[in-house]
């Protein structure tokens, strides 16, 4: 009998960093597909410590309450999943790359970009693999498009037009009352929701811009927006009936969908009850009214980008919009191609003809199109073969579009365009 030339890979064991609603999408990822299995892990929650312990099978004495703990312990993992907040991703992303583990990252990179240049570096110098999840690039509906245009299919990408519709309610859930509201407890929109897509815009075109310029505020969620008669929280609010941005409406509505209770409900309160539900929007952030929060993100913001060639591109990301996939426009010297994260409609100026193209490989399984089981897959593979081709980005490739976005933010702050870090 002829042996397997490609015998099966043990699974990947992980540390998982942060057992949140990030670093639990990709540990759940890893366990499904059987490439991945969660051996150790660090969480300061203790509710969610105990759950992460119970559903991966951690074993007691492998369960921390700080990364430092599990970074002083002895290595029971190859790779660490980092998924803590956006500001606490720098030290232990280095010093698990110090004891060799390989990285997955969570977006943004880090708050700021020294920080950011550390976690690269220290993977360099480690000889570690680092993939920040940029999971964009990874999904089907990407793949298809970023063939459409290496073919030639609309000619020379010479410009686009990009919108995330981050969606009303999201907004005023991750963004207003949560979280992410803070450039100072965690970063400015276009890093924390928006990096995504600054990076998905240089893959697209295959090099970064040369310039960049950038216009956006707060204009709706502050004190003055508030309606007459508002309160400072919604469960006192005589007029939080009609608001848009009721947080009755909104979480009382996510009980018994199991999906809308793991995000956003569980943000608000670990346990999916109407009394629970009430008594968190009472007591807890998430009941504030938006107009009365400590928020200081910008609730839109345009992003226009000029490469060395004279291509142009622009992003606008949006609070006032349904929530839905991004919408994409690339305008070619022979075609023409537009996206709504599902289909692609191909236009050929030669022929006239239009094309509805749907992305290779089926329907998207996960969430983000499918990108963060992609992503998950990738690496795991990357790991278990050391082979580091299998990411889309490494190190330098993440930075440089991270640096993107501080540039796209100075020039935010100084009303005048700015280059781009080479």
């Amino acid at each position: 009998m002829t042996a397997n030339p490609h015998p099966p890979q043990p699974p990947v064991t992980l540390a998982l960093v942060g057992a949140g609603l990030r670093g639990l999408t990709y540990a759940r990822h890893a366990h499904a597909t059987g490439a991945g299995r969660v051996t150790t892990l660090a969480e300061p929650d203790p509710a969610r410590r105990a759950a992460a312990a119970a559903e991966f099978g951690v074993p007691p004495d492998r369960v921390h309450p700080h990364w430092q703990a599990l970074a002083a312990a002895d290595r029971h993992a190859d790779a660490a999943i980092i998924a803590t907040q956006d500001r606490m991703h720098t030290d232990p992303a280095v010093a698990l790359a110090a004891t060799g583990h390989h990285l997955l990252v969570e977006k943004p990179m880090a708050a700021e970009e020294p920080e950011a240049e550390r976690i690269a570096v220290a993977a360099e110098r480690h000889g570690v693999l680092l993939a920040v999840c940029h999971v964009l690039r990874y999904t089907p509906y990407t793949r298809t498009l970023k063939a459409l245009l290496d073919e030639g299919r609309i000619g020379r990408l010479v410009g686009a037009e990009h919108l995330e519709p981050v969606g009303w309610w999201h907004f005023a859930h991750s963004f207003v009352r949560g979280n992410w509201r803070r450039s100072d407890t965690s970063g400015p929109l276009l890093l924390t929701k928006a990096c995504h897509d600054l990076d998905w815009l240089v893959h697209l075109f295959g090099r970064s811009p040369a310039t960049v310029m950038s216009h956006g505020r707060r204009t709706h969620f502050r004190p003055e927006g508030a309606p007459p008669g508002a309160a400072a929280r919604c469960t006192d609010c005589a007029v939080e009936p009609d608001c848009p941005y009721s947080a009755p409406r909104l979480y009382l509505d996510c009980l018994g969908d199991p999906r809308r209770e793991f995000w956003p409900l569980s943000a608000v309160t670990p346990e999916p009850t109407p009394a629970a539900v009430r008594e968190a929007l009472r007591t807890g952030p998430y009941g504030r009214c938006v107009y009365a929060c400590d928020n200081d993100a910008a609730d839109h913001q345009v992003v226009a980008m000029e490469f060395a060639d004279g291509a142009t591109a622009t992003f606008t990301v949006s609070a006032f919009t349904p929530m839905g996939d991004r919408r994409t426009r690339l305008f070619g010297t022979h075609g023409h191609i537009e996206g709504d994260g599902a289909t692609l409609r191909v236009t050929d100026f030669r022929t006239g003809r239009e094309e509805l193209v749907t992305p290779a490989g089926g329907s998207p399984q996960g969430g983000h199109g499918g990108g963060d089981l992609a992503l998950t897959e990738a690496f795991l593979a990357a790991v278990a073969t050391g082979d580091g081709d299998l990411l889309l980005s490494g190190p330098r490739t993440s930075l440089a579009t991270h640096c993107l976005v501080w540039a796209a933010e100075r020039a935010r702050a100084l009303g005048a365009p700015v280059d781009v870090p080479r």
